[in-house]
C-alpha cells in the first residue's frame, strides 16, 4: 500500500492490529517518536539545566582563583608595601610629644614668635581633646606684630621637630596714630589658635577627662 493512498481520517487506533505493514511502521515510528520527546523534555532538558548551572558555577570559580592567584602573585609586594606604612607611621608618631615633651613644645613656639619679633599678648594652652591614640592641644594665640614677623613665625612653627598646625588665623590692622608702614610692615594684631599632638601614653582613655587615667603607665 502507498501511504499516499491512506486517508488519515478513517484510521481507527482500535484497530491497528489489522492495519498494513505500512501503516504499523508509521504508528510505530510516531509512538517512537513521543517516547524520545517525552525523554528529551522529563530527563534531557533538566540535564542540560543542570550542565548550564554547574558551567557557570565553573566560570565564577576560575574567576575566584585567577583573582586569588594574582593576590598570592604580589603577596610579597603587598608585604613591603606594609612594613614601609607601619615605618612612616612610627616616623610620625615619633613626631608626637609625649606627656613630659609638652611643656618644651610650648616653650619652643613660644620662643619662635619672641625670636621673630611677636610681641604676644595671649599665649594660652587650651583644653586637651583626646582621639584615638593621641591627644589634640589647641593654643589661642594673640599678638602684634608685621606681616613679614608673622609669616617667618610660621615657618619657623613648621620647622620644628613636632607637628604644630596653624588654624583659624585672623591678621587686622592695628591703629599706629597714620603711621603705617609698606611693604608689608604695617603693625597688625594677629589671633590664631596653634594646634599641637600629643602621643597619649598606655593606659590613658581618649573618654577620660584631659585623656587620663589614675595610674597610667607611659609608654
Amino acid at each position: 500500500m502507498n501511504l499516499s493512498e491512506i486517508n488519515f481520517s478513517d484510521i481507527d487506533i482500535r484497530e491497528a492490529g489489522e492495519w498494513p505493514l505500512a501503516g504499523k511502521m508509521v504508528l510505530v515510528v510516531l509512538v517512537f517518536a513521543a517516547v524520545i520527546g517525552a525523554g528529551y523534555y522529563f530527563f534531557t532538558n533538566d540535564q542540560l539545566e543542570e550542565l548550564d548551572r554547574v558551567t557557570r558555577q565553573e566560570q565564577q570559580l576560575r574567576q575566584e582563583f585567577i583573582e586569588k592567584q594574582r593576590v598570592a602573585a604580589n603577596l610579597e609586594s603587598f608585604r613591603q608595601q606594609l612594613k614601609q606604612m607601619e615605618a612612616d607611621l612610627e616616623v610620625m608618631l615619633r613626631q608626637l610629644p609625649t606627656g613630659t615633651e609638652m611643656p618644651d613644645l610650648l616653650e619652643d613656639v613660644s620662643n619662635t614668635g619672641k625670636k621673630n619679633g611677636l610681641e604676644f599678648g595671649l599665649f594660652k594652652p587650651e583644653a586637651e581633646q583626646p582621639r584615638d591614640f593621641y591627644a589634640a592641644k589647641p593654643i589661642t594665640i594673640k599678638a602684634t606684630g608685621n606681616y613679614h614677623q608673622f609669616g617667618a613665625f610660621v615657618s619657623g612653627v613648621a620647622a620644628l621637630s613636632r607637628i604644630v598646625t596653624l588654624e583659624n588665623a585672623t591678621l587686622t590692622r592695628t591703629d599706629s596714630k597714620g603711621k603705617g608702614g609698606k611693604g608689608g610692615m604695617e603693625p597688625l594684631t594677629i589671633q590664631a589658635t596653634l594646634q599641637t599632638y600629643r602621643y597619649m601614653d598606655e593606659g590613658e582613655s581618649g573618654n577620660a577627662p584631659g585623656g587620663r587615667q589614675k595610674g597610667a603607665g607611659k609608654k
